[in-house]
Formats: structure tokens, sequence, C-alpha cells
């Protein structure tokens, strides 16, 4: 089948002759008739497959179909989890609308919100959007969702790993009832499919791999290496000549620029993309990946998902992720539309062995060990059927490295680890307790049978009351910082 087989629009086809687009891919095969028909659509794929034309061609087709005279209003809302991906979604748009009056906005946050507001003022059909900064607007009074036509959410399950579960429901309350759904994703977890049914009306599923399945194109291969060599090993990786472009993945911000500053160190040159950077440098970054002027990006997972950068011949996972479903997004970078890639995988002697074994199970294939490394730990592999590895606690790290510091009857002796050693700590504390013991054993009781209470000595050192000499010790108070007044009580008082 092809595109022009499918009944979209001459204006949409002609735009598709310069992208190169001749047949559709599998998902865009079985997505497009449906969406085309009005139907709700749950669509799963893996990342690569063309997702974004999957659901962007019929909703450029039905606007070019019933253009509206006068200012455009927002007609079709898609929600992206990333800032990059709207951007790309948004590119993505502009390009299959070339031919048709089409106009789009692009909000996000991180940026200033004047272009965003002017764009909106200027009138737009589409709208690519992260939940927050939409979210923003229309408590602002300064976007209306009363016209949408069609809701997108690409990447669902992404968003509800990142928090936005509330912010979707919230847009969905401002959203008409009478719309089309889509649902776009390359996994399809219980949550999602617990929050379409509250969105979606008759949903089409459709399925075209395997959930959570890896491209075929991507070889994958597993390193086990110590958590402080891995570094080591990546400048390694990256100075083989087979390695022309490289997108590295940890799971923290701060471990990402670390990485990069090592890389520097060894005279790679690469720039860390994540939260904490601002738009505009993660649009530098990400030109200069895409022109070849850095040939490693070191990511956090929220890149993980939409970055469409043609010929990343590998993909490594410097930190293993704790959920499955993220590795498959991660090595989706590489080997895309057909091509071969490469994901390589460190993996340590903690609890990424228990993540790897998950992954393992997951895409239900075996992942190949290399050995061929100074760095190799010698631990057994990771099969599909492995168990779970008990990762040793710090405490009993450290006791197997030092002799025990244990006394008589399991205590520990003093100076030992632990807690620091304070006698003189130690037998104030013993002072204190032993006063009030004493002082409620031998304090006289009162009229009615009760004992005595203790008065609390004054400034002078002298007790306020009867019996108590039996009491607190003078000088051992209770309060660690001592009173403001510093003077003679006054007199009258």
């Amino acid at each position: 089948m092809k595109f022009s087989d499918m009944g979209l629009h001459p204006q949409v086809l002609d735009a598709l002759i310069p992208l190169g687009y001749e047949q559709p891919t599998p998902i865009q095969e079985q997505a497009i008739p449906h969406v085309l028909d009005g139907r709700d659509v749950m669509g799963i794929a893996q990342t690569g497959t063309g997702k974004t034309a999957a659901f962007s061609l019929p909703l450029v087709h039905h606007l070019a179909h019933n253009m509206m005279h006068g200012r455009a209003v927002p007609r079709v809302l898609v929600l992206t989890p990333t800032r990059e991906l709207a951007a790309q979604i948004d590119d993505n748009v502009k390009a299959y609308a070339k031919n048709v009056k089409v106009r789009t906005a692009l909000i996000f946050g991180g940026v200033s919100q004047h272009k965003q507001v002017a764009q909106l003022r200027k009138g737009a059909d589409v709208l690519v959007a992260t939940p927050g900064r939409l979210l923003d607007l229309c408590n602002q009074g300064l976007l209306s969702l009363e016209w949408i036509e069609f809701l997108v959410l690409d990447e669902a399950d992404t968003m509800l790993d990142m928090g936005f579960i509330h912010d979707i429901r919230r847009v969905m309350a401002m959203l008409p009832e009478k719309r089309q759904s889509l649902f776009f994703s390359a996994t399809m977890p219980e949550s999602i499919v617990k929050l379409s049914k509250t969105i979606l009306t008759d949903p089409i599923r459709v399925e075209v791999a395997r959930v959570s399945s890896a491209a075929e194109t991507v070889e994958q291969r597993m390193m086990f290496v110590s958590q402080g060599a891995k570094r080591d090993l990546l400048v390694q990786l990256l100075n083989q000549p087979e390695v022309e472009t490289a997108l590295v993945f940890t799971r923290t911000k701060y471990g990402a620029d670390k990485v990069v500053r090592y890389l520097k160190k060894n005279n790679i040159r690469g720039e860390a993309i994540h939260g904490n950077k601002s738009q505009p440098q993660r649009e530098k970054a990400m030109n200069a990946f895409r022109k070849g002027k850095i040939r490693v990006l070191v990511a956090t997972d929220i890149a993980a998902r939409g970055i469409d950068v043609e010929g990343v011949s590998h993909v490594i996972n410097f930190e293993i992720p704790n959920i499955s479903e993220t590795y498959v997004h991660r090595i989706g970078r590489t080997g895309r539309a057909g091509r071969e890639g490469v994901a390589i995988s460190m993996v340590n002697e903690g609890d990424e062995r228990n993540h790897m074994r998950d992954i393992v199970r997951l895409i239900k294939r075996d992942i190949p060990l290399k050995k061929d490394h100074q760095w190799h730990l010698d631990l057994p592999e990771i099969k599909a059927d492995s168990k779970t590895h008990k990762v040793p606690k710090e405490a009993d790290a450290q006791g197997s490295k030092q002799p025990s510091q244990k006394g008589r009857g399991g205590q520990r002796k003093r100076g030992g680890q632990g807690q620091p050693s304070n006698r003189r700590s130690g037998q104030k504390n013993e002072s204190r307790r032993e006063g009030r013991r004493e002082g409620h054993r031998e304090a006289s009781p009162n009229q009615d049978g009760r004992p005595k209470r203790e008065g609390r000595p004054n400034r002078e050192g002298r007790p306020q009351g009867e019996g108590s000499q039996q009491g607190r010790p003078s000088g051992n108070r209770r309060w660690k910082k001592k009173p403001k007044f510093r003077g003679d009580k006054p007199q009258g008082s």
C-alpha cells in the first residue's frame, strides 16, 4: 500500500514527495485509516517507526478539508512530555501542512511566554504543548480549549512516569466532551490502560510490535564493570573508530555533567542535555550534535523519548535504568528506519544486575556479554531465568573489610565503628537520669498524696522550692540554649 491509496488530501500527498515518503510504515498503515474514519485509536509501536506521521497526516487532512474563515482557533491539541519532542512534532506538522493554510503554535516551559502568546493571538489551528505551560496560559485567560476537536497524547506513558497525571486530568476537564482522542506510545503499561478508559471512547487498539520490544536492527551488548571504572571504559569505547556518534545515558543530571567533564579531560568533546539546562542550551547542544560539531551527547532519560537524530551509531547506557521500559526507549535512538545500530550497557556489581535481569526478561532475549576489556568483572552472566542478585549492605561491606569492634555481650566498644564516643556527654546524661529518678522517689508528698513537684533552680543556683536537694543537680540544664536575659532579675517582677 502507498500513501496515495489511503485517501489523503492531494495537498498533503504533494508535501510528502520532497520528504521521500512513499510507503507507510506498519503503524501508519494500520492507524491512519481508523483516524480518518473518526475512531479513537490506541497506537502501540516501538520508537523510530513513524508514530508522529501516523496521527499528524490524518489530522492535517481533516483541517485541509474543513478550513475555517477568519482568525484560526485551536482545533487540534497534541500533548507531549518534553520540550524536544514538542519541537520535533511541530516541525513535522509544519512539513506535512506545507501546502495547506494550517498554523501551528509551540507551547512549552523553560522560556519566556511572550512569543508563545503572540503566536496564539495571531491564530493557531494546531497546538503542540507540554502540560505545564499549557495550564499556565489557560489559567491566565490567554488560551481557550473550547474549540478542540482532536486530542493526541504522544508518549503517554512517559507523561505518567513524569508525574503529569494530574495535569492531564485538568486539561481533560477543559476540553469538549465531543472530540476524537488518540494515544500513541512505545509501551502500554496498566496505568495507561486505566487512564485510557476514562478518556477514549470505544478505541481501536493498533499494535505492530510486542509491548516493550527492542528494534531488531539494534545489536545489543553487555559489559560487567565496577562503578568507579565506568568512565575509563567509556573513554576507551568512544575512542574506537567504529563509534561515529554516540548517545550516552545517565540516571542523574549531576552524573551527566560529571561524565562530560571527564570526557573533556580526555580530549573527547561532548555536551550534556538534561532538565537543568535552559532551552537555548539544550537546542544548541542538539543542533551541534545533529550537524556533527560534536559526536557525543550525554543525556538523562528526559531525552530518551522522541529525539529524532539521524545516524546515531551507538547508544551507551552508562547507568542502567531501574525502569525496564526506559531501556527500550534509550536504545531506540539508534537503528532507526531500518538502519543498524549498537547498544552497549555497562552493568556494575550492585543493583544494576537486578535491573538488567528485569530488562532481559522484558525484551525476552539474552544480551551477549563482552569481556574484551581490562575492567571486566568475573561475575555470573545475566539470563532471563537468573535469580535476584542480593546486594550487600554498606554495614556488611564495611564489616567484611575491618575487624569486629564488638566486646562482651555483643555491645560495640568505645571508639569503634558507628556513633562517636563522648565520655563526658555520657556521664552528663547519666547524672541527669539519676537526678530525675532520685527526685521522683524521695520527693515529699502533697496533701492529696501525690508527690511534690520539684522546683527549678533560679539564676543564683538556689532552689525555688523545697525538696530540690534530691532533684536535678544545679548546672545540668535540660535546655541546649541559654536564656536570652543575662542580667539580674528585676525587682517586683
